[in-house]
């Protein structure tokens, strides 16, 4: 593991901080720290972290806000929202903002630093994409170009994040090929799914249809078989 890589944590309860950074640097992270949304959001921004492990419930700014800020400004860092409420709406809206993960409180120090090792290992998976494999077209007009991790629609950018992008990239190298929610888990993911995480996985769909469809509800390119999975669909 690249002792290099250096993880933000956003957290309020000093505790909470205090175990997550031990656990961190002695997989050889670096490490840092603050204790709202707003001195989070300025360290983001000032440090470029590889990963921001981002609470929900802050003072002064919540996750939610900054996560939504740095999407907006075209930030992909990897985030994975901590919350310590179970409803599955709150699991969602971190999705829809943006957010690639999420774990919640009260968690195990081996799970969280799964998600982490996970996350950080797709990203540097990402970046190191041959050059020879550098685009995907469909001859309707999605063109993938994997070395400079692009999607053009028609010859217009689209905005992805990160972990749609490589969704979109994963179903395209492997046209009409059905694969089912764990599949994505374990090869977009790079992880296991455990309990609800399976609901990430449509939640990411949802919103990659939103993006590179004409009409989300009755898609063309990301279709679903029924009770199997998820699959895209090159226009002949």
């Amino acid at each position: 593991m690249d002792a290099k890589k250096t993880v933000l944590i956003v957290e309020d309860e000093k505790n909470i901080v205090d175990i997550v950074r031990f656990n961190l640097q002695k997989e050889g992270y670096g490490t840092l720290e603050a204790y709202d949304g707003e001195a989070g959001l300025a360290l983001a921004r000032e440090k470029s972290p590889d990963l921001i492990l981002l609470d929900v419930m802050m003072p002064k700014m919540m996750g939610f806000d900054v996560c939504r800020i740095l999407r907006e400004g075209g930030d992909n860092v990897p985030v994975i929202m901590l919350t310590a409420r179970e409803e599955e709406a709150d699991k969602v809206l971190g999705l829809e903002l943006g957010a690639d993960d999420y774990i919640t409180k009260p968690f195990s120090m081996r799970e969280l630093m799964a998600r982490v090792k996970a996350n950080i290992r797709r990203t540097a998976m990402a970046a190191a994409a041959p050059v020879e494999t550098a685009a995907s077209v469909d001859k309707t007009g999605i063109f993938v170009n994997t070395e400079c991790h692009q999607v053009y629609k028609n010859g217009v950018s689209v905005e992805l994040t990160q972990r749609e992008y490589e969704l979109l990239s994963f179903l395209v190298a492997s046209p009409e090929r059905v694969f089912s929610r764990e599949d994505l888990m374990k090869q977009v993911w790079n992880y296991d799914y455990i309990g609800d995480d399976l609901r990430a996985v449509d939640v990411t769909v949802r919103r990659l249809r939103e993006k590179i469809e004409d009409d989300a509800a009755n898609p063309a390119y990301i279709l679903t078989r029924r009770g199997v999975g998820y699959y895209y669909a090159p226009q002949r």
